[in-house]
């Protein structure tokens, strides 16, 4: 029997909730993640981009691993991601501490990195990190791109390195991954980081989504999962036009993750709409525009 990746599906990067003093807020994120539980998704991602994890410090980020994992039953991944190497193995020695099924990291980030650097990083990493891992590849962020010939590389030689969320708005760079990955592990997860290529992920074998957009209308991408499953193409193809139009709501502020937050909080009523990006709060007629949009 063929191995099938262990962590397939829609996956929820979630927000991190602030309280009114810019504090983290547990609570807020206890409501989020009672919501997200029921809702049909398959895997919570702790403190992506959209969880803002560059603006919290080592502390916060500790007391978030040690907090989340009891208030879901999920499966759940920590990114671990940064600059410091000795911070990303606390962290992620702290997610294997309280029970999280694999870690996320980016590649070094702000120092440009060549393929050779990024293979000797990996390598390494994967030696330090003492469990199941996933690559984020974010090179609009991060300055070098992980390529297929890469990734698949180092799928064929680390058993460790299970997937990899690809943040490229390409679509052909996400099926390239599939099919280099695939020629050397049918175990491989390629989940697609752009919310609105699910469906063309899943058409060229990739293994999901990870979806800002499932902080709002998670029940939307379960509802996809198992329309693909079911074989189900006329639903399959309604779900992903409203996917289209809800991708909308990404270019109606300065600062999406204000604008996502700002949606969970009119919509649900969960949190504060604070992040500590600057000046991405919105104006009234943005507030209304998310509220037609969403109804």
């Amino acid at each position: 029997m063929v191995a099938q990746p262990a962590l397939a599906g829609v996956w929820c990067p979630s927000v991190t909730p602030f309280d009114n003093d810019g504090n983290v807020d547990i609570d807020a994120l206890g409501r989020h993640f009672d919501r997200l539980n029921h809702s049909g998704i398959d895997t919570l991602l702790l403190m992506g981009s959209i969880g803002e994890f560059a603006s919290l410090t080592q502390q916060e980020r500790l007391h978030l691993i040690r907090e989340a994992r009891q208030l879901s039953p999920l499966t759940m991944v920590a990114n671990v991601s940064s600059t410091c190497v000795p911070d990303m193995l606390q962290l992620a020695e702290a997610a294997w501490q309280h029970g999280f099924d694999a870690v996320m990291v980016l590649p070094p980030y702000y120092y440009g990195q060549t393929q050779k650097q990024l293979l000797s990083y990996f390598k390494t990493l994967d030696q330090q990190l003492g469990g199941k891992w996933f690559a984020y590849n974010f090179p609009a962020r991060t300055g070098c791109d992980l390529t297929p010939a890469l990734v698949a590389e180092l799928a064929a030689e680390l058993p460790n390195f299970i997937g990899i969320k690809d943040t490229v708005d390409c679509l052909s760079h996400n099926r390239a991954l599939i099919e280099e990955t695939r020629k050397v592990r049918s175990d491989f997860a390629v989940l697609s980081g752009y919310d609105e290529y699910l469906l063309p992920n899943l058409l060229a074998g990739g293994a999901g989504v990870i979806s800002g957009l499932n902080n709002i209308v998670p029940e939307l991408f379960a509802g996809a999962m198992q329309a693909w499953r079911a074989g189900d193409l006329h639903q399959l193809t309604a779900i992903q036009q409203r996917i289209g139009q809800l991708m909308a709501i990404y270019t109606l502020g300065d600062d999406f993750v204000t604008t996502i937050k700002t949606a969970v909080a009119r919509r649900y009523e969960s949190m504060t709409t604070r992040s500590r990006n600057y000046g991405g709060e919105l104006s009234a007629a943005q507030y209304a525009a998310i509220d037609r949009l969403l109804a």
